[in-house]
């Protein structure tokens, strides 16, 4: 849809309301609401393969790299209503392999966040990214969200959040890595 017609269709939508698109306080509106739709799918157009392929040598990587507590806003594919929350990322580079600089992995949340998604869809996304395009011994993502769609509507329950995890490679067979990943994602 191009960004005329989305102006349009917001225009139309207001005047179901009963509203004047033309008034003052609702005349810029409509293209507001359509560059703030741009943006908040605006990871349609980020190749996460392209995010991650800048690496860089290290002597020694054999350790768990992970990046805690960032925070991103998605939009529910469901009901087109925000989710917000935050995630711990992590991988485990195979021994000597390059590492992907440290603002990636953040960049690559918001590259699957900023489109219409699902949070449980969200979580493997990453992982499987990783995966795809670094050399690890496995990768994690753990997400905790507060969805619009939950809070606002329906059963209205403010402050409930929703945890996802998606555990590869040694994540998912080494309970004492797991166990690590968990105590850096609560802040210990």
């Amino acid at each position: 849809m191009s960004t005329d017609a989305l102006i349009s269709g917001i225009r139309s939508w207001l005047s179901d309301r009963g509203l004047d698109p033309d008034d003052p306080n609702l005349a810029d509106t409509p293209a507001r609401v359509a560059r703030a739709w741009n943006e908040l799918t605006s990871g349609y157009g980020h190749d996460p393969a392209e995010l991650l392929a800048r690496t860089f040598p290290v002597d020694r990587a054999d350790g768990l790299i992970a990046v805690t507590g960032v925070s991103f806003t998605s939009v529910c594919a469901h009901h087109l209503m925000p989710f917000t929350g935050t995630a711990t990322i992590a991988y485990l580079p195979v021994a000597g392999a390059p590492v992907v600089g440290l603002s990636k992995l953040p960049r690559l949340l918001d590259a699957f966040a900023h489109r219409l998604q699902v949070q449980e869809q969200l979580t493997w996304q990453i992982t499987d990214a990783l995966d795809a395009h670094l050399k690890t011994e496995g990768s994690a993502c753990l997400v905790r969200a507060e969805h619009g769609c939950m809070t606002q509507r329906g059963i209205r329950k403010q402050g409930a959040s929703m945890v996802t995890t998606s555990l590869t490679g040694r994540f998912a067979t080494d309970a004492e890595l797991r166990d690590q990943l968990w105590e850096m994602h609560r802040g210990g």
